[in-house]
């Protein structure tokens, strides 16, 4: 990590689309985890069952809420990670943080690093993961491949940041916490 940073939001590019002060409903966190495969490292991602109520098929970081049962917001995250992908939590290594990220649906995420140093055989929660992704590290951190693009939300035109994978389209808080990581890293 190169560079520090601000925290992030939804609301980076609409700041007067929705009012931050609607509240936060609760304390999030996601796993950002790095993981070397054919030489090259590679971030995990998810996508999202389609049979979900909140964010059906979108593209995510292994994450949820932090329970009370939750040492720390890493904990949670490595929790989330194991619950969700099979991630042993001795498996990863922590390293770090980005700032908090706060979403339009009112949570406020805390994106917590880490590389898979230990063994890892994906053993998906269907219930919750459709899918497991590995996104090349190297593409998400090219600037160039971001864009921003705009829809229909609440009665107002809202923008958000998108960078597509493949056949995935990364978008919304997963890209601006993937947009942060890159703000931050110098090969």
């Amino acid at each position: 990590m190169a560079k520090a940073g601000a925290a992030s939001s939804d609301y980076d590019l609409n700041p007067d689309v929705i009012p931050v002060e609607h509240g936060i409903k609760s304390p999030a966190a996601v796993l950002i985890a790095l993981i070397e495969r054919e030489g090259a490292l590679h971030v995990i991602l998810t996508k999202r069952a389609q049979h979900l109520r909140h964010h059906p098929g979108q593209i995510a970081f292994p994450g949820g809420k932090v329970e009370s049962s939750d040492a720390s917001v890493e904990v949670a995250s490595l929790r989330e990670a194991q619950e969700e992908i099979g991630l042993a939590p001795e498996s990863v290594e922590v390293f770090g943080a980005l700032p908090e990220h706060v979403t339009v649906t009112g949570f406020a995420v805390k994106p917590i690093l880490g590389v898979v140093r230990g063994p890892f055989e994906p053993l998906l929660d269907k219930g919750e993961v459709e899918e497991i992704i590995f996104a090349p590290l190297a593409h998400l951190l090219d600037p160039a491949k971001y864009t921003i693009q705009e829809r229909l939300f609440l009665g107002a035109v809202r923008k958000y940041y998108t960078i597509p994978y493949g056949p995935h389209y990364i978008w919304g808080a997963t890209a601006r916490m993937t947009l942060g990581l890159a703000e931050r890293i110098s090969l």
